[in-house]
């Protein structure tokens, strides 16, 4: 049977869509291709057909995730660090920041999986960076001040989601967009 002109990149970026969503909320380690394929509504067989391997999907899904960023949002929005630092965050980090709900993971990972995990980390630096200096470019030297916002922002999303417990984690939360 043949499909229409752009299924299977239709596909493609559903599945990548549904990875995104799926290692943001349980971990790169907790999904498997079947059970993926499966959220997708597709079946394990279909998988190779649109991705080399498991690291191919995982860093498209990636780059996906980090390009949904709260930060890569409306340029407009008034305080995108102040809703980076928010309770809907915490409460949903399938559709959150990749740097805070795989960073770690990221790091751990091997060849082009982590190239990908570190240069989002870059990428989430500059953004921070433009939020707090717009005039800043591509090629100036991130500000120790960039550094330090992020690292805050990326720290208190994750500590509020680990301490289990709803009044300091908005006191995280609260405390982190005082001092950006």
């Amino acid at each position: 049977m043949r499909y229409p002109e752009g299924h299977k990149e239709t596909v493609g970026a559903k599945i990548v869509e549904t990875a995104s969503r799926a290692l943001r909320q349980n971990g790169i380690d907790a999904v498997s291709i079947p059970a993926l394929m499966k959220l997708a509504g597709l079946t394990h067989g279909g998988f190779y057909g649109h991705f080399k391997d498991r690291d191919d999907l995982i860093a498209k899904a990636a780059i996906h995730a980090a390009r949904a960023s709260v930060l890569h949002g409306d340029p407009s929005r008034d305080k995108p660090i102040d809703s980076y630092l928010s309770k809907d965050h915490v409460l949903h980090p399938e559709v959150g920041c990749v740097v805070a709900a795989l960073g770690a993971e990221g790091a751990r990972q091997k060849g082009p999986v982590r190239r990908v995990f570190a240069e989002i980390g870059r990428g989430f630096l500059r953004l921070v960076e433009k939020s707090l200096h717009p005039a800043a470019t591509a090629k100036s030297r991130l500000s120790d001040e960039a550094l330090a916002t992020a690292s805050r922002m990326v720290g208190a999303i994750m500590l509020a989601r680990l301490v289990d417990d709803e009044a300091l984690a908005e006191r995280i939360l609260a405390a982190a967009r005082t001092q950006t």
